[in-house]
């Protein structure tokens, strides 16, 4: 050994260039202890702009000796007589580090992790890599790991180095590409990200895919989180959700942007900040409670860099946002609704994700959780990055995340965005501008598979979820069981029938006779698929209009329309969605940055609509009828379907027990009496709901309450009615 050498521990020069550039591959060949076969052993740390450091005992912190520099600045090592446990006595130009040597651990990651997340079947991702507070040999600290087989080296950086990619790189598992690396007296709140050197150099420091907390936006750091601090208190809503769930069960949710419901105002009436969870939760539960929905669906609460959109974009897809508060936080929330006997379901985003320089897009230097042909893997509309499902550890990070929502955090269902844009290759997209399946098709088999899988897996993982699709196509079998060839969601949004009926009630009364089948065509496929109805926040943005300013006529009728659409929606089948701020007419379209425009509900007529929204809620999960055969054809009935000229509609609801309601609809201005309509049986029918009452700022016509039937057969059953139809009103009526 040359003298060089020896001043250097023993390490050859091209290890001290690849120390020196931080590009060597394996740092534990090099730093920490090595016998050197003499019964002693030679220990290394590189530890730029150190001053000084000493090796002292582990059991009791006696000075063994001096660490040496050599011709490498920063380079320490000593050599020690015999093999023992030991610690750095580091002294900085700011203060002294007593600390284990990381080099001195052993790999942490068991073979049967490495080997499930290879195959893409490890089903806790977030509980095992990532960011982990453990202890190891009786040492406290943080295991770092983190997927990039393509990178040279890779380094966790943090306050805690100095964010020195020289001083913490990671060691390679070869047959996994997972980086990984025990950080010694680190602990839960330090924040962290991974410095990547890749094939072209070193890229832009990338936040941890598996992080559990991040930093507040704009900053984009990753935190290290402990283990869920929350003791969950809902155990009567989990024993009892699958039956709520059930298809003949009434499902009615109230979709919410949790940062622009409400918050907290400044003097001049400006947002002065955002509610956390557990103080939203004080203010949204009593809410949905008082207006009876079963469920609130939560835009993306995942962590995303870009508030305007509006969680849609997320990079974080294991962290709540912080933007209100921990995850401790976000759990009480959830808990909260479940005691309230509310349930909660999420936004989930496997579609795409944003091209930020911290976050997964070319990850290692290369293509890692994209396709790499922009054909395939960018999404024109959005200007995002689509997901290479084809890929086992990107299908099992997108299965983890749905997992750790669904069982960490107790989340009731995921509705998954953007369905159609992973289902087809093609979409969005002309001719020339795409690349076909192996078989020369346009559908995208590797999404195909993994939504199928998905879908079989969280049932058997979280038994009485639901798993809803945003799906806008005519895709066959949405709702199907895959035994049965289908994708397995246990929903579908209905968003056929959502844009026929908003085009049908903003045409002027005098056009509707026109449109007719607009409304009545929902039901020619209502059953082909279990739908959800959604009038959610895509209809009330991008100066398409609020839902009130969508209806045509003067205050009165834009009014008197609104309370229309949402009867004629709560009474036809399919269960409901409606996002926040239609419950009371607001006038302006939504906007993330602002709350909503509470103090309408000081007019009678938003006073009116709010109290209609409730009643209707009630009414529908009330009355068998309403929701028990929403996904059987043998719940609805038309009595009236072609009463174009008059606008008018009438049908029947049957529960499985042979109940039924009638539902009349006049969707003119004009009041119509006696009005004959058909029933089966009843000797007195009861006006249960008019949305036309004075309760909800109407004009009070109808029947008193109710009218008996005649002996005079109607459309084809042995009774009739002869009701007083209101303006633009919807009667709800049932035997007394």
């Amino acid at each position: 050994m040359n003298v060089t050498t020896r001043e250097n521990g023993g390490l050859r020069q091209r290890d001290l260039d690849a120390l020196a550039r931080a590009e060597h591959a394996d740092p534990f060949a090099v730093l920490g202890p090595h016998d050197d076969g003499a019964g002693g052993q030679v220990i290394r740390a590189f530890l730029p702009n150190a001053l000084s450091v000493h090796v002292l005992a582990r059991d009791d912190q006696r000075i063994l000796g001096e660490m040496q520099q050599g011709s490498l600045p920063g380079l320490f090592s000593a050599q020690l007589d015999r093999a023992q446990g030991y610690l750095l006595q580091i002294a900085w130009a700011g203060g002294e580090q007593v600390t284990e040597d990381p080099y001195s651990f052993g790999p942490q990651l068991g073979d049967i992790d490495l080997h499930l997340f290879a195959e893409g079947n490890h089903r806790d991702l977030a509980g095992r890599f990532g960011a982990q507070p453990v202890q190891v040999d009786g040492v406290d600290g943080v295991c770092f790991s983190v997927w990039a087989p393509n990178a040279r080296r890779v380094s966790v950086v943090g306050d805690f180095n100095n964010w020195d990619g020289r001083r913490h790189p990671m060691r390679l598992r070869h047959g996994a590409g997972v980086w990984e690396l025990f950080v010694p007296r680190l602990a839960a709140g330090e924040t962290y990200k991974f410095e990547v050197l890749g094939h072209d150099g070193v890229l832009p420091l990338k936040a941890d895919p598996l992080a559990r907390a991040t930093e507040l936006p704009p900053s984009t750091a990753s935190k290290v989180a402990g283990a869920l601090a929350h003791t969950w208190q809902d155990e009567q809503w989990m024993a009892q959700r699958a039956e709520r769930h059930a298809y003949n069960a009434p499902l009615s949710i109230y979709e919410l942007h949790a940062g622009s419901w409400q918050c907290e105002l400044d003097d001049l009436g400006e947002v002065s900040r955002f509610y956390n969870w557990r103080e939203l939760a004080e203010r949204v539960v009593p809410y949905v409670q008082k207006l009876g929905f079963t469920h609130i669906e939560l835009l993306p609460i995942m962590e995303h860099p870009f508030g305007g959109s509006w969680g849609y974009q997320p990079l974080s897809m294991f962290a709540p946002t912080s933007r209100y508060g921990s995850p401790e936080d976000f759990a009480a929330f959830i808990d909260a609704c479940h005691q309230a006997s509310i349930g909660v379901i999420l936004d989930w985003v496997p579609a795409h994700f944003p091209t930020d320089e911290h976050g997964l897009a070319r990850f290692d230097g290369t293509a890692l959780y994209e396709y790499d042909n922009p054909m395939e893997g960018f999404h024109q509309d959005w200007n995002t990055l689509i997901y290479n499902l084809g890929r086992n550890e990107v299908r099992g990070f997108m299965m983890a995340s749905a997992l750790h929502w669904l069982k960490h955090f107790h989340i009731d269902g995921l509705r998954v965005d953007a369905v159609a844009s992973m289902l087809y290759r093609d979409y969005s997209r002309k001719a020339g501008e795409w690349i076909p399946n192996r078989h020369g098709g346009r559908e995208n088999l590797e999404a195909i598979d993994f939504i199928r899988h998905l879908n079989g897996v969280a049932a058997v993982e979280a038994p009485g979820a639901l798993i809803i699709a945003e799906e806008s196509t005519a895709w066959p079998g949405v709702s199907q069981p895959t035994q049965q060839g289908g994708l397995g969601f246990a929903y579908k949004w209905n968003m056929g029938w959502m844009h026929d009926t908003l085009h049908y009630i903003q045409n002027d009364p005098i056009h509707r006779p026109f449109h007719h089948n607009e409304l009545s065509f929902g039901l020619i496929y209502a059953y082909s698929e279990h739908f959800i109805l959604p009038i959610s926040h895509d209809e009330v943005v991008h100066g398409k209009h609020s839902l009130i300013d969508k209806m045509p006529g003067d205050r009165w009728q834009k009014f008197a329309n609104l309370r229309a659409y949402l009867a004629f929606m709560w009474t036809h089948p399919g269960k409901k969605l409606l996002f926040m701020g239609c419950e009371f007419g607001q006038w302006r379209e939504w906007n993330h940055d602002h709350q909503l425009d509470w103090y309408l509900l000081q007019y009678p007529e938003h006073q009116g609509v709010q109290q209609l929204v409730g009643d209707l809620n009630r009414l529908y999960r009330d009355v068998p009828a309403l929701h028990e055969q929403d996904c059987q054809p043998q719940g609805f009935q038309w009595l009236i379907g072609d009463d174009a000229q008059n606008s008018v509609y009438a049908w029947l609801r049957w529960s499985s027990q042979g109940e039924p309601v009638l539902v009349v609809a006049n969707f003119t201005p004009v009041p119509r009496e006696g009005y004959r309509i058909g029933v089966p049986f009843g000797e007195h029918w009861q006006e249960v709901l008019n949305s036309d009452a004075e309760l909800y700022a109407g004009s009070n016509v109808g029947n008193l309450g109710g009218v008996h039937s005649e002996q005079i057969a109607s459309h084809g059953q042995p009774l009739s009615l002869a009701l007083n139809l209101p303006p633009l009103g919807v009667l709800v009526m049932k035997p007394a």
